[in-house]
């Protein structure tokens, strides 16, 4: 066969392949799309408004034990290398964050090994703050979880679940985490309510607290029932007073480190 013939068999061999690999990527878009698409009756109800449920994570930013949950080393130098570079430690616990099944089990599910389809929800919010201004550890119980169902319907499977306690407001002062005294003093879930959402077969719990756990917690009864079933919590939601009390969808940026019991994450909601 003469060389001309060959570079012409190469060519044309060459043109079929890519029109396959471009056939295969305009398929595997068209999956993508048509994927979208189906989703968009569970989030019929939003607007396309996003929030922001997460703080700014920093060395001020509360902590349970108090001591700052990040630190920040200069690894490179943009002045001498032309660009810059972090060395980042941090607590796994701290800012807004998650808690995965690993944190109070032995052999539980880590942050890593989370289900993708549970890290983004309808998202249902229920308030408390009339509680909470008479209480700072005021707990949400059983009987609010049946009053929001009452108001507004039942609570769909593989949901999460917030508490608005109004303690956002406080983030900024001595008062989010503990009373002048210096005891711990914030709202969180009583088991009552979290016996009954994992019932009702919820993915999630969220705090806009320190903890899932009210502050004056002395056996940590949620921590140590909620987490070792295979559910998770997040601790430290922001802006939880512009959520609805439902038809919203949470998407749950949860770190992926293996053997991670939890880590801070970017939490956003469409509503």
């Amino acid at each position: 066969m003469c060389n001309a013939c060959v570079i012409e068999s190469v060519k044309e061999t060459m043109m079929s392949r890519r029109k396959l690999f471009m056939g295969a990527a305009a398929t595997g878009a068209a999956a993508i799309a048509a994927s979208a698409i189906s989703a968009r009756p569970a989030m019929a109800e939003a607007s396309g408004k996003v929030i922001d449920l997460t703080y700014v994570f920093d060395e001020a930013f509360p902590t349970f034990d108090g001591v700052p949950g990040i630190a920040y080393e200069e690894a490179v130098n943009f002045d001498k290398a032309g660009y810059q570079l972090w060395k980042i430690t941090f607590y796994e616990h701290s800012g807004t964050h998650i808690d995965a099944p690993l944190h109070f089990s032995k052999d539980g599910t880590s942050v890593a090994e989370l289900a993708p389809e549970t890290l983004v929800c309808p998202l249902c919010v229920i308030d408390i703050t009339a509680k909470a201004r008479d209480d700072a550890n005021a707990a949400l119980e059983a009987e609010d979880v049946e009053a929001w169902i009452k108001q507004n319907g039942d609570i769909p499977k593989g949901a999460c679940v917030a508490m608005n306690s109004g303690w956002g407001a406080k983030v900024g002062s001595p008062e989010f985490r503990n009373t002048p005294d210096g005891k711990f003093a914030f709202p969180g879930f009583g088991k009552s309510a979290t016996d009954l959402l994992a019932q009702m077969e919820v993915a999630a719990i969220a705090s806009d607290t320190l903890s899932l756990d009210p502050g004056n917690s002395a056996d940590f009864a949620v921590h140590k029932s909620w987490l070792p079933s295979g559910h998770y919590g997040i601790e430290n939601l922001a802006n939880v007073d512009q959520l609805p009390a439902k038809g919203a969808t949470i998407f749950v940026g949860a770190p992926k480190h293996a053997r991670g019991t939890g880590g801070p994450a970017r939490i956003l909601a469409l509503v």
